[in-house]
């Protein structure tokens, strides 16, 4: 049996390649995956949808695990979750819980603050519209 660390470590991988394949073959066909407080996609054809979406709208997904802990077959992270699109970028905290078994991961549940979530997305907005606006000066000044 793999170290659950491991396998989650690689799950995050996975998804900071946007390598979805990649990832559902790290996770059990009964997986339940909650951004607490919405409600939980129960199943891999749920989490796929959700994961699928993310790649199809993201350009870019970062986790940076500060610390990561496992009793037993659940582990605990501890991250700065990096969001992008395009121009757009919003870092945030975040904890997960993981619970794996037989080497996949059968609950994967995030935790983190909406008002830190919504701030950094709005400095992501604005920074992404500074970027634009920045463009097309110069394309104008160029032409």
């Amino acid at each position: 049996m793999a170290d659950p660390k491991e396998t989650v470590t690689a799950f995050l991988a996975a998804l900071e390649q946007l390598d979805i394949d990649g990832a559902l073959t790290l996770v059990t066909d009964d997986i339940v995956y909650q951004n607490v407080p919405l409600p939980a996609a129960r199943g891999k054809a749920a989490v796929e949808k959700q994961l699928r979406m993310m790649a199809k709208y993201g350009t870019g997904f970062e986790a940076r695990t500060h610390h990561i802990a496992a009793d037993g077959q659940v582990v605990l992270t501890e991250r700065t979750d990096v969001l992008r699109a395009g121009a757009f970028e919003a870092e945030f905290w975040v904890c997960g819980t993981f619970e794996v078994r037989d080497d996949k991961i059968a609950l994967w549940r995030d935790y983190f603050d909406w008002t830190t979530l919504l701030a950094a997305s709005a400095r992501g907005a604005g920074k992404a519209l500074v970027s634009t606006i920045s463009r097309r000066r110069t394309r104008q000044a160029v032409g």
